[in-house]
């Protein structure tokens, strides 16, 4: 690999640490692991894209990373632990000591979803919420990938499909676990429901901190 110089950045990077860690952003001590740095690529890259600032703590001090082997990291998780693989960029700022903080973007997926590989070998897709990279439903995942789907989504609704509209209509929200009680129907028919749904661009998916819901758009 390359060397990668560093910048002068300080006061860019303050302004970024004073932010904290949100939607957008998520701060990294180090790097030993590149699975679970996949985690939070696919998360900023399911969601509106964002950046990690590795070389600093999660009280916001600057430690400085500790060689280039947490860029090579980040790359390698960008390439191999994700899937499809995504295109990072990477810069690294001088800040105050001789400490270097390394800011990774990424950008919004283009399409959706990013999966990561986890270190039991199995893949998921992340979504950034706040602060935190959660795990993104099976229903969530289906209408992703009924959405980026060549062929087009009708637009007719099933009967099942117009009771979950009416039932949205009147509740504003609801999981699908509870519309699967409500409705009496299987599991993978509701989330065949909301994945058509979606592709119409008639629902959303929301995060309420209990989990995800749907909700009319």
């Amino acid at each position: 690999m390359k060397d990668i110089k560093a910048i002068r950045g300080r006061y860019y990077i303050h302004n970024l640490i004073q932010e904290g860690e949100h939607e957008h952003q998520d701060f990294k001590f180090a790097i030993s692991d590149a699975a679970k740095i996949a985690h939070s690529i696919s998360a900023f890259a399911n969601n509106d894209g964002g950046r990690l600032l590795v070389g600093v703590r999660d009280n916001g001090t600057v430690a400085g990373v500790r060689s280039e082997e947490d860029i090579y990291m980040i790359e390698q998780a960008a390439q191999l632990y994700c899937r499809p693989a995504q295109q990072v960029e990477v810069t690294a700022f001088a800040v105050e000591g001789g400490a270097v903080v390394v800011r990774a973007v990424i950008p919004k997926a283009v399409r959706r979803p990013v999966c990561a590989r986890d270190t039991d070998g199995t893949w998921r897709a992340y979504f950034r919420v706040k602060d935190e990279n959660i795990v993104v439903p099976p229903a969530m995942l289906a209408a992703w990938k009924r959405k980026s789907a060549p062929s087009p989504t009708l637009l007719s609704f099933t009967a099942a499909e117009s009771a979950l509209l009416a039932y949205l209509d009147e509740w504003g929200m609801a999981s699908l676990d509870e519309y699967v009680t409500a409705a009496h129907i299987s599991v993978a028919t509701a989330t065949d429901m909301a994945a058509r749904l979606y592709a119409m661009d008639i629902i959303d998916f929301a995060y309420t901190g209990a989990g995800f819901v749907v909700v009319r758009k």
